[in-house]
């Protein structure tokens, strides 16, 4: 895991088994490579793609456990992201907002991330192919409600809103 301080944070530990992250002013930009453990977890990759994107500098990820785990980088720049792919890796160009968009999860870590670019989001973002979710994340909706966010299921459409 990236030292927390050098991209705009804290991480702490609670003593009862809980992490939390405190955020600094700024989002910095850091330089990851995915990896076994104890090495960054490619499970993160994508969530944390969408936090770079909106860090004040570039940053860079490569992923090398995986193939075709960047699939998520289209969605992210379909919301104002800018970020480039070069093979396994990923330039991000940290941008000061995103903007909503209808996206589509690509799997279930893209999920995960377009749902917190969502949330980071100006305007409306509505997400597509939760069946991807729903397979490793139980009743997200209601657990990120309970945070505060705003964010609810559609039936019709079997799609995530985030106003």
């Amino acid at each position: 895991m990236p030292n927390s301080k050098k991209w705009g944070g804290q991480v702490v530990e609670d003593g009862l088994g809980r992490v939390r992250y405190i955020p600094g002013d700024v989002i910095a930009p850091v330089d990851i490579q995915t990896g076994p453990f104890p090495g960054f977890p490619t499970d993160m990759q994508a969530q944390f793609m969408a936090l770079m994107a909106l860090c004040d500098g570039n940053s860079l990820i490569t992923e090398t456990v995986f193939e075709n785990r960047l699939r998520h980088v289209a969605e992210l720049n379909r919301m104002g992201a800018d970020i480039r792919l070069n093979g396994n890796c990923a330039v991000i160009n940290g941008v000061h907002r995103l903007s909503g968009a209808p996206v589509l999860a690509t799997d279930l870590r893209a999920s995960a991330a377009l749902v917190l670019a969502g949330l980071a989001a100006e305007g409306t973002t509505t997400i597509q192919g939760l069946h991807h979710l729903d397979r490793g994340y139980e009743d997200l909706e209601s657990k990120l409600g309970r945070l505060g966010a705003q964010l609810r299921r559609t039936v019709a459409d079997g799609a995530i809103v985030i106003p």
